[in-house]
């Protein structure tokens, strides 16, 4: 199964989903991240903090949802204002879930305020992502609804 991690600028939040995703993930499982206006640079903190839990960032770039190499079969957006936006019409009929999580890119502060934006966003997002991996992955491929569900009450209960 393929996984969209969309945000809008697809710097730090989209990101640090679709290293952690692929990082936890078990064959067969694939996550990639695109952005509706990407920045087109991935946000240093997210590099470094991604290297710091073992991460690898290699691969990782801020990219368009226009190019992506695969149709997802799940899109879970990351940010307020990419929850709202019509995912592409190429996209097709995905399961699509809302993971908000707060922009660690925009906060203002001391390093260390910063620093603690970003592992807030990481952790929130690992906590998800770990849920995720729980489930009963193997039933609920064959059950759309119940699988969206699942997703939305990850969403709902762990912030």
């Amino acid at each position: 199964m393929n996984i969209l991690f969309l945000c809008t600028g697809n710097s730090c939040r989209s990101i640090l989903g679709e290293a952690t995703f692929n990082h936890l993930a078990p064959e067969g499982w694939h996550a990639m991240s695109a952005g509706s206006k990407p920045t087109g640079y991935v946000h240093p903190r997210s590099l470094a903090l991604l290297a710091k839990e073992g991460i690898t960032t290699d691969s990782y770039y801020s990219k368009s949802w226009d190019n992506l190499p695969v149709t997802p079969d799940i899109v879970i957006t990351v940010c307020s204002s990419a929850a709202g936006e019509t995912c592409p019409a190429y996209l097709g009929p995905v399961i699509r879930t809302h993971w908000g999580v707060e922009d660690p890119a925009h906060v203002m502060g001391t390093d260390e305020e910063i620093e603690a934006a970003f592992y807030k966003a990481y952790h929130t997002l690992r906590a998800r992502i770990e849920a995720f991996f729980q489930l009963p992955l193997e039933q609920l491929k064959n059950d759309k609804a119940a699988l969206k569900a699942s997703m939305d009450d990850i969403a709902a209960t762990i912030t």
